[in-house]
């Protein structure tokens, strides 16, 4: 079957021929699937899709383990650091949701298993094994800044990267209570979240184009207006059928019941496309496109007036937060003192 690949920029979708290279590690249609986008983005809507599909494992949480787990617990290398992992997970939401006795994958994780790659591969298909399923997916959002490492220690994996316009991520996340701007910017907390997110989908499609055809771009917008088509393109992607009207039948998670940051959505027909057109002032709204506005355009959302230059303080606020990021991100991934640093203005908990 030809392999394909997507992009939905500029509305156009552009396929490339079977990929050449030997050793994905078997059948397209078993391997992991990793739903990533910045936080607030349909990542969680998306994932229960394909739960709701039918054929892969059902696991209602974030795995965490490349983004918070490695990190806190020496990077999953060494036979110590896996049983303090261990030791902590087993307590922890995250194994607990998976129906799994810590005894059915410890000796796996602490002898077999070398890197965070493995630990998820094994965690994941002792949980699918139980539940006599085909497949499994992940669905952790800030994994999409270790694309590469995921690459790495999960060669077969297949990274689905949705993207949303990031003026209703701003909103979303800071409803959320998410955003942490620095502290001379308390008033900011849109245009820190709208900086994360054009950081984090600048540094997602970077590393996901480097992917070739195991990497699947979609919009979030495009989920909700036309979900059958989408769908479609994700099955071709994945090598799985995904059956619209069975998803709706199974309605697993935020499929029947919206995952939503805002509470008049249970009061009023949902529609979280284009929230920012009714909910942000006209001051908010020019900080945030001075300030994203690039990254919108290269995305193909069009801006609500025309920006032809950024002022000082819009410029010095993405050099300084850009850099804050990137910073973060070495932190947690280089350093001991790493397992303590946030990458964005969510902080990270168990």
């Amino acid at each position: 079957m030809e392999q394909s690949t997507f992009s939905l920029v500029d509305d156009t979708v552009m396929t490339q021929g079977p990929d050449p290279r030997p050793g994905l590690g078997g059948d397209r249609g078993k391997a992991g699937v990793f739903v990533l986008g910045c936080p607030r983005s349909g990542t969680t809507l998306l994932y229960h899709m394909l739960l709701s599909a039918g054929g892969f494992a059902v696991y209602r949480a974030e795995s965490n383990v490349f983004n918070l787990l490695a990190p806190r617990f020496g990077g999953l290398r060494s036979r110590s650091s896996r049983e303090k992992c261990l030791q902590a997970w087993a307590r922890s939401k995250l194994f607990q949701v998976s129906g799994l006795e810590t005894e059915e994958i410890s000796s796996q994780i602490l002898n077999q298993c070398h890197n965070p790659g493995d630990c998820l591969c094994a965690f994941m298909a002792a949980v699918t094994r139980k539940q006599r399923m085909q497949r499994w997916a992940d669905c952790t959002p800030d994994h999409l800044l270790y694309i590469r490492q995921i690459k790495r220690e999960i060669p077969d994996a297949l990274i689905i990267h949705i993207i949303r316009d990031g003026r209703d991520v701003a909103l979303s996340y800071a409803q959320q209570g998410w955003s942490h701007p620095l502290p001379w910017d308390r008033d900011q907390p849109l245009a820190a979240a709208a900086l994360y997110w054009s950081w984090i989908v600048a540094e997602g499609r970077k590393h996901g184009r480097e992917l070739g055809g195991d990497y699947l771009e979609v919009r979030y917008e495009s989920l909700l207006a036309d979900p059958r088509s989408l769908l479609k393109q994700v099955s071709e992607f994945i090598h799985q059928e995904l059956d619209y009207v069975r998803i709706q039948q199974v309605g697993i998670g935020s499929v029947s019941a919206p995952n939503t940051s805002f509470a008049s959505d249970f009061s009023e027909e949902f529609n979280p496309a284009g929230r920012w057109k009714r909910m942000m002032t006209p001051a908010q709204l020019r900080t945030l496109e001075s300030l994203i506005g690039d990254r919108l355009r290269e995305l193909g959302y069009p801006l609500s007036e025309t920006i032809s230059t950024r002022g000082i303080r819009a410029r010095s606020m993405q050099t300084l937060y850009n850099n804050l990021f990137r910073a973060k991100l070495w932190l947690k991934s280089n350093t001991p003192l790493g397992r303590f640093a946030d990458v964005g203005p969510m902080e990270l908990s168990e």
